[in-house]
């Protein structure tokens, strides 16, 4: 973590103070003890004290032992020798202060203890949080400041613990230019001055040990400005948090490291069938009771997990599921990035959730937001009175298009704490990769920005050379840490070589959205089919890049929201034609190079866009039109895992071939898609309601050709026009000499391959 600079004030009033409490426990006639520790006591109560730890708890002076602690509500206190359980002294309560001091000149050597609490009320023993030793190790604290500690949450944070026999929990929390920071929470009824941490000037870091805790304990860290200024702060690096709109975090122990599994690798490799499902937990279903509260992370694992495996998707993504505090963000405005949402259960819960996807052969990535952050007073901005993760100057730190906060990816602790976070959740949740959103915003200083509005880099370009730099990082070491797992970058400008390896001059990673394809495509199936022949090169400009990068194919949320519509109503015609083009344009995606991404509800043919804040409309599945639907994306997935043409050779030349491209006045296209071994699919698209009768493609080899997918057949809803066996003919097409003549569908798409 970041070292904290100098302040000079701050350390010559502390080395006054300190020389002071040394000179008050020499006994000097000449000082009044009770009117000097009214002094020591108003420092505590200012937080200008720079090690608590050095005041309170128990020490040794002139051949004797002191015992200070600052109770504020107490009415007495005793000191309990912890072995024998006897009283070993009373404390002596300073004027009307909350301060109390014992002093034992029978004592020579410290002894473990507890104090024996008269609240009025009540009496309670308690162990002394301020007579246990430093937290972190020489090592941790120099890892921590240099930024290279991988999983700095393992020493951050809240973790149970037990130390000298005492079970309590751990604190650790950075925060380099605090002039004070507490742990806070009903335990000490939410008052900074009980629990006021150490503070490890070699790393930034204020840590304590507090006894008595145990999981399930709200907590939050009190903070003081330099300024004077308080603010309660939920804990960077909490397992747990409260739901909102509760802002607490909740002591919740570390999960295990998730054994790594082989089978996830080739699962999650460039040449595995990839079919992602993307999934919003909170609007896919809601129980039956009105929609009053969401399905848990066990309840969906028994539901959506089955529907997924059921439809043929080899992977779920969800939208982020760390802890945030507004709905409507969707998760892409977190506060909480160590914390599964507690929207839908616990840690346990969601690493149930995975378990059971991995138990199914289902894939499990997460969408994950190092982009930005939000301004909400509980979390990391202004974190210690300064702007600690983020940047001073708003040219640098501040979205105009989220307005939200940026990190500082140049201050190595931040990278730290966000690279710590990648592994966090593949590391200890076993998900199978990360989905990185608004990469985009992170490599361009001038993302969203007018002139004026950004500043330079060092070389005077444009490019976030510190971003650049922390996804660099981040790829590299995920790939040593965690090789089974895979990264996806949500990148929509040319920047090259997102998807190479960073010793190629890349950014690391796995795969890239392919966006422009996405674009491109709906661009054209919006179109009258009439009109769509001066629209031909949206459909084959992909082709022009599809090796560039490894890339998905992503119909996602992005596409049925902010008066988007849903999938099915940006198609053109009356009802049946809507469904048709969908179906034909899903046929083209399935069989087009790259691996396949569909957001929930577009399986099946919402009418409504996407709503949040409701469900799917699962009731539509009862028309013909919409279960057909879903039927033909079942089957396409099962095609598209059962043939490795169709996704072996995904990211290279070698795996597609045009047969026709230059078909704009029939608005056809075909294509093959081969793998390693030869065999290959034969494509063919329609995209107009005419069927193309003995329409003539030419075919790579003699022999007998059937369909495995006709996305017009009747079961699917369409009109039924199909072919039957198809025998090639030793007539000169397209290149070839043997070819087939077919009949094409209306507004469709079918896939051929030899009949064996």
């Amino acid at each position: 973590m970041r070292r904290k600079e100098p302040d000079f004030v701050f350390i010559w009033f502390n080395i006054k103070l300190l020389a002071f409490l040394q000179f008050l426990y020499k006994k000097d006639e000449h000082m009044p003890d009770q009117a000097a520790l009214g002094i020591v006591y108003k420092a505590l109560m200012a937080g200008d004290c720079g090690d608590p730890f050095t005041v309170l708890g128990m020490h040794k002076y002139g051949g004797g032992i002191v015992v200070r602690a600052l109770l504020p509500g107490a009415v007495n206190v005793a000191v309990i020798e912890a072995r024998t359980g006897s009283k070993a002294a009373v404390m002596e309560r300073i004027g009307k202060s909350d301060l109390f001091v014992a002093q034992m000149q029978d004592r020579a050597e410290p002894f473990p203890y507890r104090f024996l609490i008269d609240w009025g009320a009540r009496e309670q023993e308690l162990e002394d949080a301020y007579r246990f030793p430093p937290i972190l190790g020489e090592m941790d604290v120099w890892l921590l400041s240099e930024g290279t500690h991988h999983r700095p949450y393992e020493k951050l944070g809240a973790h149970p613990n037990e130390i000298d026999g005492v079970p309590g929990v751990s604190f650790a929390v950075w925060a380099p230019n605090a002039r004070r920071v507490s742990v806070v929470g009903d335990f000490n009824n939410w008052d900074g001055r009980r629990n006021m941490m150490r503070f490890r000037h070699e790393c930034g870091v204020w840590e304590m040990f507090v006894p008595h805790l145990a999981e399930g304990d709200i907590y939050k860290f009190e903070v003081k400005a330099k300024s004077g200024e308080v603010t309660l702060k939920a804990d960077p690096c909490a397992f747990r948090a409260q739901v909102r709109p509760d802002t607490a975090s909740i002591v919740q122990g570390m999960p295990s490291v998730y054994s790594a599994r082989k089978d996830r690798k080739s699962a999650n490799s460039f040449s595995a069938p990839v079919s992602i499902y993307e999934v919003h937990l909170g609007s896919w279903r809601l129980p039956s009771e009105n929609g009053k509260r969401w399905l848990t992370y066990r309840e969906l694992a028994e539901h959506l997990i089955p529907y997924a495996k059921d439809l043929g998707f080899t992977h779920i993504e969800l939208l982020p599921v760390n802890e945030h505090p507004h709905d409507g963000s969707w998760g892409y405005q977190p506060t909480g990035l160590y914390a599964p949402t507690s929207r839908f259960g616990t840690p346990d819960d969601f690493l149930y959730f995975v378990k059971a996807a991995h138990a199914a052969g289902l894939g499990v990535i997460l969408d994950w937001v190092p982009a930005h952050f939000p301004n909400d007073a509980h979390g990391l901005v202004r974190f210690d009175g300064t702007c600690l993760y983020e940047h001073e100057d708003p040219r640098e730190g501040f979205h105009p298009e989220w307005g939200s906060l940026i990190y500082n990816y140049g201050r190595k602790e931040v990278r730290n704490y966000l690279v710590g976070n990648a592994l966090y959740w593949i590391e200890r949740f076993g998900v199978d990769g990360l989905r990185v959103d608004a990469v985009a915003s992170m490599l361009y200083r001038d993302y969203s920005r007018a002139p004026g509005e950004w500043i330079p880099n060092q070389y005077g370009g444009r490019e976030n050379l510190e971003a650049i730099a922390f996804l660099r990082a981040m790829n590299e070491i995920l790939g040593a840490e965690r090789p089974e797992a895979v990264t996806m970058a949500e990148e929509s400008t040319s920047f090259p070589k997102v998807s190479r390896p960073v010793w190629d001059g890349g950014l690391g990673f796995s795969y890239k959205w392919n966006l422009g394809w996405m674009n491109d495509t709906l661009d054209y199936m919006k179109q009258d089919p009439v009109f769509r022949k001066y629209h031909h090169d949206k459909m084959r400009f992909s082709l022009m890049y599809a090796f560039s990068e490894n890339f998905v194919l992503p119909l996602s949320h992005d596409e049925v929201v902010h008066c988007k519509g849903s999938m099915l109503s940006r198609m053109p015609g009356d009802e049946w034609q809507r469904f048709a083009n969908l179906r034909s344009y899903y046929g083209f995606m399935w069989g087009h190079p790259g691996k396949k991404l569909l957001f929930m509800g577009c399986e099946f043919g919402q009418y409504a866009e996407w709503d949040a804040n409701g469900s799917l409309d699962w009731h539509l599945l009862q028309y013909p039109l919409h279960s057909g639907l879903q039927r033909l994306v079942r089957d396409l997935n099962t095609v598209y895992r059962s043939f490795s043409a169709l996704h072996q050779v995904d990211f290279d030349q070698r795996g597609f071939e045009w047969i026709v491209h230059d078909d704009p006045e029939n608005s056809v296209f075909s294509f093959l898609r081969k793998d390693e071994r030869g065999n290959f699919v034969i494509v063919i698209s329609n995209f107009t309601p005419l069927p193309r009768y003995e329409y003539r493609i030419g075919v790579p080899l003699e022999g007998t050709y059937r369909e495995i997918i006709n996305s017009d057949a009747m079961i699917y809803g369409g009109s039924g026009v199909h072919n039957g066996e198809l025998q090639a003919q030793q007539v000169y097409a397209h290149g070839r000499a043997w070819s087939l003549s077919v009949t094409v569908p209306p507004l469709s798409t079918c896939m051929l391959v030899m009949k064996e």
